[in-house]
């Protein structure tokens, strides 16, 4: 770690108010490459070197779970072409990088409606996350053929049927119960999220868990989003007061009252 921490950047960085779980929305690979006259194909090349970056970077400072949107619902609507590309991509990505997966104790895990990607990206990522289980640093997470609206259709199924065959007490239904059946159960909820490419929207990522997350826009394209980039969203991550619908005031009483 002494890379990062060496660094004058990282040197601001308050390792006690690091966010818990880092989630970002990877946007911008296109604009990109159409920038500069290539294919489509040549952005989302780029974009790879990008998550090792941030990965490399996660682990380094310690957080504990990074969650990234690589493959949204919506983007099977894309050219046949570009969607087996994007999977050619996610198959070399995760054979190129087991090694280093399991050298620095992080375990890869996938999120979403697993069982419509190509039979051979299932197996692989089956495998990976069984090579790579014993990793107790960090918990990578994919995202892929994801959706967060049909993320909470499914819990709610899943919830209902439980009821109905005497698992659940309907009035013990909480929050912490209702987490238990979403795919991130057991993962705490992100407290930073960053958008690439300067739109402001959620695009359907982690749409529940999200409530309380901080968001961060950087008009910088994914394909050259850095280390640096990273280290500035966590800057201003840890500069933002966190209320969680309380006041300032009574935050600040609450920081008294534990430090006493």
């Amino acid at each position: 770690m002494s890379e990062i921490r060496g660094t004058q950047a990282v040197r601001k960085i308050d390792p006690e108010k690091l966010p818990r779980h880092l989630a970002v929305i990877m946007d911008g690979n296109g604009r990109w490459a159409e920038q500069r006259s290539l294919p489509r194909l040549a952005g989302h090349q780029a974009g790879v070197e990008s998550v090792r970056e941030v990965v490399r970077t996660c682990r380094e400072l310690e957080i504990p779970v990074l969650t990234l949107y690589a493959f949204s619902r919506e983007n099977w609507s894309r050219p046949p072409w570009e969607v087996r590309a994007l999977m050619g991509l996610l198959s070399r990505y995760l054979r190129s990088e087991i090694r280093e997966l399991k050298k620095n104790g992080i375990a890869l895990k996938a999120i979403g409606d697993l069982e419509k990607l190509p039979q051979k990206v299932q197996d692989l990522l089956v495998r990976t996350g069984a090579e790579t289980a014993t990793g107790r640093e960090m918990v990578l997470n994919l995202a892929l053929s994801y959706s967060g609206r049909a993320e909470v259709l499914q819990a709610v199924r899943h919830l209902i049927r439980d009821v109905q065959q005497g698992r659940v007490e309907p009035d013990l239904i909480d929050e912490p119960l209702f987490s238990r059946y979403l795919y991130t159960a057991g993962l705490p909820d992100p407290d930073l999220l960053i958008r690439t490419s300067g739109e402001f929207r959620l695009s359907d990522f982690l749409t529940y868990q999200s409530a309380y997350a901080e968001i961060y826009v950087t008009k910088t394209l994914w394909p050259d989003f850095r280390k640096k980039d990273l280290l500035a969203a966590i800057g201003e991550f840890q500069n933002r007061e966190r209320r969680f619908g309380l006041t300032g005031e009574q935050i600040r009483e609450k920081k008294t009252l534990s430090n006493r």
